[in-house]
């Protein structure tokens, strides 16, 4: 019943500011599902940005950093949720296992993208995602950054097939990879 676009690129890309514009295409209510932990001064100040570029647009913010599929559950039916990023996502999890002696694998990973992508199903409304594209680069020095980017990947695969659109953002332009909304960026 749900509707899931995917929205991915590199750092800096226009991800978010796409995913925005094509939020805000869409009559109703606005969801904005911020997975980004304040941990530094800079990252603090780069929060403040994009609480800045949403200021006055009629989005209502939650903060979640793990459980992203009660919180798309719980947003109200037919709303359009933004959830940004994904990529962040995945840091917090192997951060919370890592701080429980645990290792964040496949599988896990696996369970808790299903439950995100059912959360979606279920829901009337679009949501969506945005993600870096971490593997595009060399092959990380240490074990835990190699990781890092297979689990990326690996999501990032996992939404895909299930979404109904693909774009990945490249030097602020989108490029359909899968199914195409007809929203051309300036």
């Amino acid at each position: 019943m749900g509707r899931l676009v995917l929205i991915t690129g590199g750092a800096r890309s226009g991800k978010s500011s796409l995913a925005l514009t094509l939020a805000e295409s869409s009559a109703g209510p606005r969801f904005f599902v911020a997975t980004c932990p304040c941990i530094d001064q800079e990252m603090e100040e780069r929060i403040r940005r994009h609480q800045q570029e949403r200021a006055g647009r009629g989005w209502q913010v939650l903060e979640e950093e793990v459980a992203l599929a009660q919180t798309v559950r719980a947003c109200e039916p037919g709303a359009v949720v933004l959830v940004d990023c994904l990529t962040l996502w995945i840091n917090n999890l192997m951060y919370l296992f890592e701080k429980s002696d645990k290792s964040f694998s496949d599988n896990d990973l696996d369970g808790h993208c299903q439950e995100l992508l059912q959360a979606i199903a279920d829901r009337p409304g679009t949501a969506i995602c945005v993600t870096n594209e971490v593997g595009m680069g060399i092959v990380p020095e240490y074990p835990a950054a190699r990781l890092y980017r297979d689990l990326v990947g690996r999501c990032n695969r996992l939404l895909a097939a299930a979404a109904d659109e693909v774009i990945m953002v490249s030097c602020g332009l989108p490029l359909y990879l899968k199914g195409h909304s007809g929203l051309e960026i300036e």
